[in-house]
């Protein structure tokens, strides 16, 4: 489909990167569907992307999920492109850390983008077409200190991404995980503390990040140019995780053995 056609479904919608994303692509063309859990920070995005149909809940409620994929699929007969960026941070040393803040944290980062995208790779295989973008962070290329939780779902989520793109590679859908570094947004002062509870208060290196908008511009340039993996970061933060880019070839190398009949292999062989 022509980018002015597409649909484009972005889940943590309401502010950050997910409103950028938003509103980057409705300016482009696109039909935009924004989910979240607070209706009404959403309406005041979806106010400035022209056509956009509305979906919240919370990514954890796997009925709410299901309901929302019907709606999202029939609003324009189909969903091109899929961003799971809904997600939460972490401020806190693991020594100090409640492992209930471990659960929720990989449960709101890792399980429930796995379950937003596991809804719908069926209907894109099916349709042999199809975008898939990860939210990650630098915090999923190198392990941060205060942040062992966050780090752990965002290595995650990259591992279930690389892997579901070369099982995708042969159907016709791409996937791609972005790894932003300090984005202007309230990423810090949402993150958890040890005891579960908000932190309430920023970073001066998020603060004087990049903004948005620039950054939601760098990724969807990067998606459009088909890169797979997209480095949205500025300085040191670039700079590592550049160090941890994986190579293209070995990308490559893995369609290539699903290419080759790697996984037909595996399934007869029990």
């Amino acid at each position: 489909m022509s980018e002015n056609a597409q649909t484009v479904w972005i889940t943590g919608g309401s502010s950050g990167i997910g409103a950028a994303l938003a509103r980057d692509w409705a300016a482009r063309g696109a039909n935009i569907i924004l989910s979240g859990r607070d209706r009404e920070r959403l309406e005041a995005v979806a106010a400035d992307c022209g056509e956009c149909l509305i979906l919240p809940f919370d990514v954890r409620d796997d009925a709410a999920l299901a309901d929302a994929t019907a709606q999202a699929i029939a609003w324009k007969g189909g969903v091109d492109v899929a961003v799971a960026n809904a997600g939460i941070s972490q401020r806190s040393q693991a020594l100090k850390t409640d492992m209930q803040v471990y659960r929720d944290i990989i449960e709101i980062d890792l399980t429930a983008q796995i379950a937003f995208t596991q809804s719908l790779i069926g209907h894109m295989a099916a349709h042999g077409s199809g975008s898939l973008l990860f939210i990650s962070s630098i915090a999923g290329k190198v392990g941060v200190p205060m942040r062992t939780a966050y780090s752990a779902a965002k290595f995650g989520l990259a591992g279930y991404a690389d892997a579901l793109r070369a099982e995708l590679s042969q159907k016709g859908v791409s996937v791609h995980v972005i790894y932003p570094g300090s984005i202007a947004t309230d990423v810090a002062r949402n993150a958890l503390t040890s005891d579960g509870t908000k932190r309430g208060r920023s970073d001066r290196v998020i603060d004087e990040g990049i903004q948005p908008a620039d950054a939601a511009k760098t990724m969807i340039d990067a998606v459009t140019k088909g890169e797979r993996e997209i480095i949205v970061a500025e300085g040191m933060e670039l700079g590592m995780g550049e160090m941890r880019r994986t190579p293209d070839a070995l990308f490559d190398q893995v369609a290539e053995m699903v290419a080759k009949g790697y996984i037909e292999k595996m399934e007869a062989a029990g």
